[in-house]
């Protein structure tokens, strides 16, 4: 939805759940000395500034990732994430939060490649500048759901898909079910990580009965219950294709941690559930 603009929600809970997610991932899969590539459907301007007019309109970052980077101890699970952060500020304070594009420029290694899709014609630019002149990362003015299955599989063919729509329109729910599937069908070996919002509405329900028509292997589920303070938002979904072994370990102790942090009240509630087979590589 080209009317969506990440800015104004930028480090919100979500955002941590879905970014904590994917450093995980990320840093499972390079545990391997073999080249990966990584796939992102949407992925915004790179880094947004918590300072500006959006952000603040908002201020969801207040309880999120501001909350989060001032809590004392987190376990290695977190601390990972936490430092990439901290290395796009300077000092304790954070100003600048990085959206998926920037934490995987952040990570890749020499070997590793990247492909990043942004159709929105205000991100698109503001993704070239900060992605700059990066011989691993391609970066796509295409729509997600024509321009993913036409890009892979990527001559590496180890690597990691990020499908994160905006489900503003509400037919995004199964098109972006039926897109995993699409892509997964023709890169059958990647890691899929997909996010989606749990509202009142509990449209999410859509997009697991469409993924459920076509079983993906090892599937793990990952949903975090929150009082944001607003109706809007009741929680943040995560879907998981061919899930790492011991990621699942990862990252409920990760979510063990960034539950209580986020929602003092101990209200807050994260659950993993395997929604087909477990056996994990």
């Amino acid at each position: 939805m080209l009317s969506y603009l990440h800015s104004y929600h930028a480090g919100n809970f979500a955002d941590v759940h879905k970014h904590l997610a994917l450093v995980l991932l990320l840093r499972r899969l390079q545990e391997k000395d073999t080249p990966l590539c990584y796939v992102d459907s949407h992925a915004g301007r790179g880094l947004y500034d918590l300072a500006g007019a959006e952000a603040q309109k908002t201020r969801e970052a207040d309880a999120g990732i501001l909350r989060l980077c001032a809590a004392p101890n987190p376990p290695d699970t977190v601390r990972d994430y936490l430092d990439l952060v901290a290395s796009f500020n300077d000092g304790d304070a954070v100003r600048n939060y990085p959206g998926s594009a920037a934490l995987a420029q952040g990570m890749l290694r020499e070997q590793d490649r990247a492909m990043l899709l942004e159709l929105h014609p205000r991100e698109f630019p503001a993704l070239g500048r900060f992605i700059g002149r990066d011989r691993r990362i391609a970066i796509h003015a295409r729509d997600c759901y024509e321009g993913l299955p036409a890009l892979v599989p990527p001559a590496i063919r180890r690597g990691l898909v990020l499908i994160d729509p905006s489900y503003e329109i509400k037919r995004e729910y199964n098109e972006a079910g039926t897109l995993l599937c699409k892509t997964l069908d023709r890169w059958g070996n990647a890691v899929y990580l997909l996010w989606y919002p749990l509202l009142a509405a509990g449209r999410h329900r859509f997009l697991l009965n469409e993924l459920a028509k076509c079983s993906p292997p090892r599937m793990l589920c990952s949903e975090l219950k929150i009082d944001s303070g607003t109706d809007a938002l009741l929680g943040s979904g995560l879907v998981i294709v061919n899930t790492p072994w011991q990621f699942e370990t990862r990252l409920r102790d990760a979510m063990a941690f960034v539950r209580h942090v986020l929602d003092p009240s101990g209200k807050a509630g994260h659950t993993l559930r395997w929604m087909t087979d477990q056996e994990g590589t």
